[in-house]
């Protein structure tokens, strides 16, 4: 979450484009990503430079023979040369500068349109920019502060969030992605990919882990770069988004595409080996809109239902997916709901359920939910359910969200990843196993509540005689201070 001085810095930032004359929330977003792109451009390329050196790797400049395109050079133009040179040069160049015209920059920047009106408003612009970023840089965590302020900037719409298209706390992100244990040859998707949250954390976990492996093998490089992350979304501009967040972040060509995951127009089956995701809460489409043999696992129009048939679909056989869902997936008792619990239940392998805090994606939304983990095996294969209380991810669960000292997450992670521990635990503990024949005996209900144990402590409390003895005992104390103080107040007339 952003706060203090750098929220007010973005609230200025966007003051300046609305007494500009540039009104339009949508447009502003745009614009301001569009800029914020501009500069990472830059600072990629320096970075890049630099790293190929260190690898002792060849390296051509993006900006080669055209220095005058960076955003540090333009910077220090007048307004009038700045202006020109950003309208007439800069986003042609930004829109032109992959040769393979269908890679996923060009699929979504082909369109874009440079759109502030005065000289000296991209001036305003420019330098409100480079405080901020200044600001980051000094007080924030990079990574976590340009996904902050995208979520900020999308508070401001008012559509934002409606249909469950809030921002996953990066933190939980990286949670789910060290769950999946990510691996080089993996095919990941996002199938509402949305910022491209998910596969930018899925980068990174992979390039701390798997350096060598990938970024000194020729083949493996290749495939992080154009064949291993996978994002659909039906918003262009998340799209266009989510494009030049993953290339900031190194990913070269991630298939980032315009297409409507619940429909026949997605046709993915059997392709990825691991989904992550966050699909939308509390949709409901109409059945002629929505892939047939989704409807056969479980007929429903409700959208968090249909995405986890989607899931089984899209993954191959042994693909491990881990999704977020509201709490009613895991205990609704329709048919719809029942039909789908079931169908990984019985015939896949559901790993665990991790219930958390409803405060998790405060301010935006209050929504009780839960991380669902499992593994498409077409042939069954769960035995025992591996059940988390997280009670804090870190952050307070008020609107303010602020940083704690403790933290579950560590914790779920580590028992994660040696589940021959856990199998001692009591049902009492934070972390418990339940095997499948309860589970099935329950009606497949999955809500944690269903199975975890409380101790009630005994309280003895005084028998209702001496409480009633204290209580006299107190009231005549007080009669004989007010006494007291009257004869006080007597003497003193």
């Amino acid at each position: 979450m952003i706060t203090g001085e750098l929220k007010n810095k973005v609230d200025k930032l966007w003051e300046m484009f609305w007494t500009g004359g540039l009104t339009n929330p949508l447009d502003v977003i745009e614009q301001i990503t569009y800029l914020m792109f501009i500069r990472d451009l830059d600072e990629m390329d320096n970075t890049m430079k630099k790293d190929s050196l260190m690898l002792e790797l060849p390296y051509e400049s993006i900006f080669s023979e055209k220095e005058q395109l960076k955003w540090s050079s333009l910077r220090d133009k007048p307004a009038d040369t700045m202006y020109q040179t950003m309208q007439s040069e800069v986003f042609p160049f930004i829109k032109t500068m992959h040769n393979d015209e269908n890679s996923t920059y060009a699929k979504y920047m082909d369109d874009a349109i440079f759109k502030i009106p005065t000289p000296r408003l991209l001036e305003q612009i420019v330098t409100a920019l480079d405080e901020l970023f200044s600001l980051i840089e000094k007080e924030h965590d990079r990574k976590d502060a340009k996904g902050d302020l995208y979520e900020y900037m999308l508070s401001k719409l008012t559509t934002a969030g409606t249909n469950g298209q809030f921002r996953t706390p990066r933190h939980i992100i990286r949670m789910m992605v060290e769950l999946l244990d990510l691996h080089p040859d993996d095919i990941i998707c996002d199938p509402a990919c949305g910022t491209s949250g998910f596969l930018v954390s899925a980068g990174e976990y992979l390039k701390e882990k798997y350096l060598e492996e990938i970024f000194y093998n020729h083949d493996a490089k290749a495939h992080y770069d154009s064949v291993m992350f996978t994002g659909y979304d039906m918003d262009r501009t998340m799209l266009r988004i989510g494009a030049m967040n993953m290339m900031t972040h190194d990913i070269q060509n991630p298939q980032i595409i315009y297409k409507d995951s619940l429909s026949d127009q997605n046709a993915d089956s059997g392709k990825y080996t691991k989904i992550l995701a966050n699909p939308p809460f509390k949709g409901s489409l109409d059945y002629d809109i929505v892939a047939t043999d989704l409807i056969k696992i479980t007929k429903t129009k409700k959208t968090e239902l249909l995405f986890l048939a989607l899931f089984l679909r899209m993954l191959k056989n042994g693909g491990r997916c881990a999704s977020i869902v509201p709490d009613g997936v895991l205990f609704g008792s329709s048919k719809a709901h029942v039909s789908i619990r079931k169908e990984i239940v019985e015939n896949h392998r559901l790993e665990a359920i991790i219930s958390m805090p409803s405060g998790v994606f405060k301010p935006y939304a209050g929504v009780s939910t839960a991380i669902i983990i499992f593994t498409k095996t077409g042939a069954g294969g769960t035995d025992n359910v591996w059940f988390y209380d997280m009670q804090s991810d870190g952050y307070s669960l008020d609107d303010k969200r602020t940083e704690l000292t403790t933290s579950d997450i560590p914790d779920i992670v580590k028992r994660f990843s040696n589940l021959t521990e856990e199998k001692s635990r009591e049902r009492t503990e934070q972390s418990f196993f339940v095997p499948k024949d309860e589970i099935v005996e329950n009606s497949y209900d999955l809500s944690i509540n269903k199975f975890k144990q409380t101790i009630y402590e005994e309280v003895e409390y005084p028998h209702p005689r001496e409480i009633l003895a204290e209580i006299n005992t107190l009231e005549q104390e007080i009669i004989k201070e007010l006494n007291e103080l009257a004869l006080c107040l007597n003497e003193c007339d």
